[in-house]
Parts: C-alpha cells; structure tokens; sequence
C-alpha cells in the first residue's frame, strides 16, 4: 500500500523509523535491500547543525541508492528548528522532514525537546508552522499518546492542533514518555488519534512481525507502520510486513547461510562507510553482531566471545566458524 503526505506520494507505507545511534547508511542499505521502501535517517539534533562543526555532516551520508529518505530533527526552539531544516535540505535531498516530539531519553527530555513538547503544545505548534510555511516539502510530527498518562480528550485536541499548524502526516508511539518502550501498546489511544484528525497517521510501538504490523492496522486504522527495534538483526522483516499484509504469507524460518550472507555484508557496509574511530566502528560491529544472534542457539556464551574481539577480519572468521559450520552440520 501506498501513502502520499501532503502532495508527495510514498511508495509504501511499510517504513523504517529514524533509531538514534542505529539506523546509520549500512543498516539502511541492508533493510532496502531486504525490502524497505522509505527509510529514516538517525534522529538529528537541530543544534548540531548549527555552527562549523568539520562531522556535523556525518549522520546524513548517504549514497543514490539510499533513496527515498527522510529526516527527522529534534529541538525546542522554531528558529532554531527553521534554520537546522534549511542546512540539512541544502545539503541532502529528503522527501519529508519529521518533527521529534516523542524522544523519551532524559538528556534530550531535559532541555525541553523530544517528548518534552507533549508538555509544551504551544511551542510544538509553533515549530510545527514555522516548518511546514517555510520549507518546500511536507513537514510531519512524530509523538506519543502521552507523557505520563494517557488522557484522550487531550491527545485529540494535541493532534488536531499539529494538523492545523501544517502537519502533513503524524507518526504516533503507542506509548507514552514515561513507558518508554515497555509494556503494551495502547491501540484504543492510536485509533483515537486516527479518528480525529484527516491527514495519514503512522502506528508505531511493536512492530516485530507481519501478525503484530497487521494488529495496528486492524485495530487502530492507522494508514501504516513504522519500524524500529524490530528491524534490529532482522532486515528482512519489511518484506515480510509487505507480504502478509498482502496474502497472509508467514516467512519460513531463516537459516544460518541466510543469516551468514546478510550479516557479513551488514558487516563489509559498516567498514565501508562508517565515520567512527577503529575501536569505535568495531564496538558498533560487535552490537550488530548480536542482533542477528540474539535467539541463536548459545548466544548468550557467544556474546562474551564476540565482545572479546577487537579486530574486523577476526569477527569475519568468527562469524564463518560459528554459522556457516554450523549451518554445514
């Protein structure tokens, strides 16, 4: 199925969320590859744009293959906001760019941004207008359906207050910031949201499988989903979203030489273009290599073995040794 957000069509409605210190190039080629139609930059902070910082550029490589993309930005001031949105569209062509009022991390929550606006919808309307009349392309709004309570006649007027502010489409965590990302999601409060505004509404919050993206859909009337630790070390979960939505299909379970190939060229994009230190770009090899194990047979005893490792090629053996003979028994 496909979406269009404000006068822009999108070519699915199957996305990839913007997952801060996870969803940088390599793992967004990897999910198109298995799938994934529109993906997310990391959540970028609108003052890190600001200023001349020599890698302030860094979060939004990207290659033509990596298209189409979004953005999303996270701050608490609208002129800061404006100017942040007006350097990163000059620097990178994006499709939309999605406001974050729904971050529940302490650090961000603190200085009165991320799921800090949920508290401040005067400044969240304000950000909100000062985008979507100024920039060329549909500005939307990711929230959550509270912050320490759900209250739904008050999350009603909150969404209907970004649509009249120029929202073009709103993404929606069905939890709120004090739940952070435990416990169940509330589908009555997403079906609220739906039901009160006109523009696209985006369910998010457990979307680990075809039966669960299928659940908000049914029960929320939401017009997609958006995916987040759900694609962790399982790119291949937007094909299956799509084909179950489609037909009902379960995927077959993958194997070890499936999981082997995708990995190592998870792996060989990380080498390629990650822009971190040594140390740094294998810490975040290892990270990766542990949600494709996670559920794997000895994972828990493979984990202290893999984060002994320092060295990429190590890892590369390592990871033959442990799947692909395993995988030949």
């Amino acid at each position: 199925m496909r979406l269009t957000i404000g006068a822009t069509p999108i070519p699915t409605n199957i996305i990839l969320a913007p997952l801060s210190g996870c969803s940088d190039l390599a793992f967004r080629l990897i999910a198109r590859e298995c799938g994934a139609k529109l993906c997310f930059f990391e959540m970028v902070d609108a003052h890190s744009l600001l200023g001349p910082h020599p890698k302030k550029f860094n979060i939004l490589r990207t290659v033509p293959q990596d298209t189409p993309i979004a953005a999303q930005l996270v701050g608490e001031d609208p002129g800061i906001m404006l100017e942040a949105a007006q350097i990163l569209l000059a620097h990178v062509p994006v499709v939309l760019l999605d406001i974050n009022s729904a971050c529940p991390v302490k650090k961000v929550v603190k200085k009165r941004a991320g799921a800090a606006l949920l508290k401040d919808p005067q400044t969240l309307s304000q950000i909100i207008s000062t985008l979507a009349s100024s920039l060329p392309i549909p500005v939307t709004v990711k929230l959550r359906i509270g912050y320490s309570q759900v209250d739904i006649p008050a999350l009603r007027d909150l969404v209907k207050a970004c649509e009249a502010s120029g929202a073009a489409a709103l993404f929606v965590h069905g939890r709120t910031r004090d739940q952070g990302y435990a416990g169940d999601i509330n589908y009555q409060a997403l079906h609220a949201v739906k039901s009160a505004v006109t523009i696209p509404v985006v369910g998010s919050g457990n979307i680990f499988s075809g039966p669960l993206a299928k659940q908000m859909l049914d029960q929320t009337g939401c017009d997609g989903v958006l995916v987040a630790r759900g694609a962790f070390g399982n790119p291949w979960i937007f094909e299956e979203i799509e084909a179950y939505l489609r037909d009902g299909t379960l995927p077959p379970e993958r194997s070890l030489r499936q999981i082997h190939t995708v990995l190592k060229r998870h792996l060989a994009y990380i080498a390629q273009y990650k822009t971190a230190s040594p140390a740094g770009k294998i810490g975040f090899m290892r990270k990766v290599v542990l949600w494709y194990l996670k559920g794997f047979p000895h994972a828990s005893k493979l984990r202290g073995q893999i984060n002994r490792i320092t060295d990429y090629e190590a890892l590369l053996v390592f990871l033959d040794e442990h799947l692909l003979q395993e995988a030949q028994e």
